[in-house]
């Protein structure tokens, strides 16, 4: 099958009550007629969400229908074996204004027994962030579950929240039972299982345009929280100017990040799985066997298994993430 072809698709916009106008200011994405665009989803096969590609033959096309037609070439047969023909990733720009709702996600167990889905373990890439901003990653003290819920019964809750601040690339794993929330004054890109399964624990109190509150899920949260304590929750990486940085590795997808001044070739021939590029700044050209497509900051693509060999080409500087299953 050696017509496909880098797959661009149409950004889908969210407005949230917490959202803000970097999605139009920094990434050049036009949301209207939104008032706010808290979050896109670049790459979604979640349902009623479902992708639709932006280019070339397969335009207009579903992602769903185009993995039915060719799940092995698009996915990867090992992907494949695991997931079938479910898209298993989800890729998001998230921009906060104000600080998202206190939450967490359930783990695959959990998902499968309470919804019949999978759990949401994601990782967080910081593309910009304001002076001073900074977010939730995790408890500050080793805690139970019976300390948890006596601090949040006696609304102390932020006394065991980490806090950290950020910085332009800062790097956060958060597996499924950490608590966390992304603070006011961040623009990042979210990699995350296909889920859409949240519970909101703490909502700041806020009211929406009709004067409702949002709903929380504070018991569901209790079974779903882990409540493990670490020294450290941002992710440590060591950059490599023109070559891969390993971000995260972990059984749900591996993450690299690129920063390239110069033209790099990359071999998946050893990668049995698609590969998603996330361009986080600059501009540049992809190069593949039948074409070339130009690519700039704010563009995800999809890169088919069936395609083994890609050559970046930066001008300028040029910083993408690469993402893949294995």
């Amino acid at each position: 099958m050696n017509s496909l072809y880098p797959l661009k698709f149409k950004t889908i916009f969210k407005e949230k009550i917490w959202g803000g106008d970097k999605i139009k200011t920094i990434l050049n994405k036009d949301f209207s007629p939104l008032e706010n665009c808290g979050e896109t989803w670049e790459l979604s096969a979640v349902k009623g969400n479902v992708s639709e590609i932006a280019n070339g033959e397969f335009e207009g096309m579903p992602l769903d229908e185009l993995l039915r037609k060719f799940p092995n070439e698009i996915m990867g047969s090992k992907v494949v074996s695991e997931f079938g023909d479910e898209f298993p990733l989800l890729i998001k720009f998230i921009d906060a204004q104000q600080d998202l709702s206190v939450q967490v996600h359930p783990n695959d167990v959990l998902a499968k027994a309470r919804h019949n889905g999978m759990g949401k373990t994601e990782m967080w890439y910081i593309m910009q962030a304001d002076d001073g901003a900074s977010l939730i990653a995790g408890f500050n003290q080793p805690l139970n579950k019976e300390q948890y819920s006596d601090h949040f019964s006696k609304g102390t809750l932020n006394d065991i929240l980490n806090r950290v601040e950020v910085d332009k690339g800062d790097v956060f794993y958060i597996p499924a039972g950490r608590i966390h929330t992304i603070g006011k004054g961040i623009l990042l890109a979210e990699i995350q299982q296909t889920s859409d399964l949240t519970y909101r624990i703490y909502d700041f109190d806020r009211v929406d345009a009709q004067g409702n509150k949002r709903e929380l899920h504070v018991e569901e949260a209790l079974d779903a929280l882990d409540y493990t304590f670490h020294e450290n929750y941002k992710t440590p990486y060591k950059l490599h100017q023109n070559d891969r940085s390993e971000l995260v590795k972990s059984p749900y997808f591996t993450t690299n990040k690129f920063n390239l001044a110069q033209q790099k070739t990359l071999d998946y021939s050893d990668v049995d799985s698609f590969v998603i590029y996330i361009f986080t700044e600059g501009k540049g050209i992809i190069g593949y066997d039948g074409g070339e497509q130009q690519v700039q900051q704010g563009d995800v693509f999809l890169i088919p298994a069936t395609l083994k060999e890609i050559e970046i080409r930066p001008e300028g500087n040029l910083e993408l993430l690469e993402v893949y299953i294995g």
